[in-house]
Order: C-alpha cells, then sequence, then structure tokens
C-alpha cells in the first residue's frame, strides 16, 4: 500500500512538473490553503484523495486563473471532482455517473489513478468542488475554491 502511494506521488509530481516545463505555473494544494491566491493566469493544483477525502477543501485564487487539477486517488475506490456553480452540483447529486466525457471540471479517477481537468474562473466568488459518488458528499469529499477580488 505504502509503495502504491509513493509510486502515485511520485509519478503526479512528474505531471506538476511537466505544467512547470510547459509554461504553467504549479503548486501544491497545500499551499493555497494558507490564503495564498495562485493567479491570474494558469496555475496547477496537485488534488490528492486518501481515505475518501481530498488534500484540501480550500484553495484561494485570483480572478481570470486557468486552474488546472493534477488528481491522485490514493484509495482503493472509484471517486471524482466535479468542479463548478449550484446547477452543476444540482446535476450531479445522485452520483450515478461513473465515468465523465471531457469536460472542463468534471473527471472520474479510478483506484491508483492520476487525471487531470482544468477550470477557468472568471469572476470573484465562490465554486465548489466534490464528489458526488454515493455517501461521499456526506462523507465530507467537498471543498471551495475561493476567487478574491482583486486588490
Amino acid at each position: 500500500m505504502r509503495a502504491r502511494r509513493i509510486g502515485s506521488r511520485l509519478a503526479a509530481a512528474a505531471v506538476v512538473a511537466g505544467a512547470v516545463t510547459a509554461g504553467g505555473y504549479a503548486v501544491a494544494a497545500g499551499g493555497s490553503d494558507r490564503g495564498e491566491a495562485l493567479g491570474p493566469g494558469e496555475a496547477t493544483v496537485m488534488l490528492e484523495i486518501d481515505d475518501s477525502r481530498f488534500s484540501t477543501d480550500r484553495i484561494v485564487v485570483r480572478p481570470g486563473t486557468d486552474l488546472r487539477f493534477v488528481v491522485v486517488n490514493d484509495d482503493p475506490i472509484n471517486h471524482e471532482l466535479i468542479v463548478g456553480g449550484p446547477e452543476v452540483h444540482r446535476r450531479h447529486r445522485d452520483g450515478k455517473e461513473m465515468e465523465h466525457p471531457p469536460v472542463p471540471g468534471e473527471v472520474s479517477v479510478g483506484p491508483g489513478e492520476i487525471v487531470t481537468t482544468s477550470y477557468h474562473l472568471h469572476d470573484p466568488g465562490t465554486v465548489t468542488f466534490a464528489c458526488h459518488l454515493p455517501g461521499h458528499l456526506a462523507y465530507g469529499m467537498v471543498g471551495e475554491i475561493v476567487v478574491q477580488e482583486e486588490r
């Protein structure tokens, strides 16, 4: 189990490093927890899933940020990452979609997999990210992206 987690993290680190090499800005999701706003422009966040929990429940960005998520599932079960406003989460609330088509902000991630998706954050406010598979949201697989006003 520990060897798989180390391998997953190394693979995710390679994906994040690739984003930096390709001109994107990368940061671990934990850096944003402290209130450091990412963006504007491109930013990459590594979001790990372990024990049916996201590695962070709060990400802070500036308006005009193209946020790329590298999602690492260290669990032995399926999860998903759904990013969006209330209408998006209403559409997914029953958690019956086991696979998501390549739509920005919507991605499925199987056990031990690493996947990516992106989402553009335009205006100040709060956007939710969550896993809507049965029971996962109630268990706490939810967080927010705070888009701070420019100062």
